[in-house]
């Protein structure tokens, strides 16, 4: 097994597919992450992995998946290391090779404590912070009542034009693959206009609510709540630490607070779009 630079500086990094999917989970539960196997097959199908093969022949040194949002933007996630190849350079020979591939898109990541000071060091400056919230939702604190219910076929057209709006890019290859995806999905609506939607999907014994994308906080509620009452799973999320109204509420019905990453952009002064909208991301993936 390589353990001088030189020698890891000649391993070949190349293209993740979903054969891969496996050794991605072996990585992250390897780092004491969860193995998360339906969101890895997500994003290996949705976007670009990259890694580097264990000289030993089992599984994967290094990792990481980028889902482009068109020429605009492209975000980076699941960066991994395994234990016995840290702190040796195998993670900033992976982030400079997909900054190379990159190119002029602009970039953006959740990045760890651990991990943001190689990211400051490759150009990344954080714009916010997300706070990782979960837990078993208890209704102790009513949502708004906000008409929402069960989105149809006849609404993705609308939901598509909202997230554009809202996330200041065109997401129709990531947002059509919602009604698959997740195992529920909900829509606010209000004289006939949506005005937000949301979806859980499942992860390991949680339900992940995100996207989340709401006119207000009051809608954001109703449609968590809405989420909640489909499933008898803890809910996980990530919001924006700039929404305390709904951070607050979520609290008030035993959603706690589990971690906390900086939300970095690369070749871009802020994400597009509007982040008081914007209340969870499809996924999240931090490194």
């Amino acid at each position: 097994m390589p353990t001088t630079p030189s020698a890891l500086a000649q391993l070949p990094i190349r293209r993740l597919t979903l054969d891969d999917l496996l050794a991605c989970a072996d990585l992250s539960e390897n780092r004491g992450w969860p193995r998360e196997e339906y969101k890895w097959g997500h994003l290996l199908t949705s976007g670009t992995g990259y890694g580097i093969d264990d000289p030993s022949g089992t599984g994967l040194i290094t990792c990481c998946v980028v889902t482009p949002y068109g020429p605009g933007l492209a975000a980076i996630g699941m960066v991994l290391v395994a234990e016995s190849y840290a702190r040796q350079g195998v993670g900033r020979r992976l982030m400079e090779h997909v900054l190379a591939e990159a190119g002029d898109t602009p970039l953006t990541l959740h990045a760890t404590a651990n991990g943001q000071p190689l990211y400051e060091q490759l150009g990344f400056v954080e714009t916010s912070r997300a706070e990782m919230v979960h837990g078993q939702f208890t209704f102790t604190t009513p949502a708004p009542d906000v008409p929402v219910r069960p989105a149809t076929a006849d609404d993705l057209q609308a939901i598509l034009r909202l997230d554009r709006e809202v996330f200041g890019l065109d997401r129709t290859h990531i947002i059509t693959r919602l009604p698959a995806f997740a195992d529920h999905l909900r829509v606010a609506e209000e004289n006939g206009e949506i005005t937000g939607f949301a979806a859980a999907w499942p992860n390991m014994e949680t339900h992940v609510v995100g996207p989340l994308i709401a006119m207000d906080p009051a809608t954001a509620q109703a449609l968590i709540a809405s989420l909640a009452a489909a499933t008898e799973r803890p809910l996980r999320t990530d919001i924006d630490v700039r929404h305390t109204e709904l951070l607050s509420w979520v609290k008030e019905n035993g959603i706690d607070s589990i971690a906390d990453n900086s939300v970095m952009v690369r070749s871009l002064p802020d994400l597009p779009g509007d982040w008081r909208r914007r209340f969870a991301p499809v996924t999240v993936a931090a490194g």
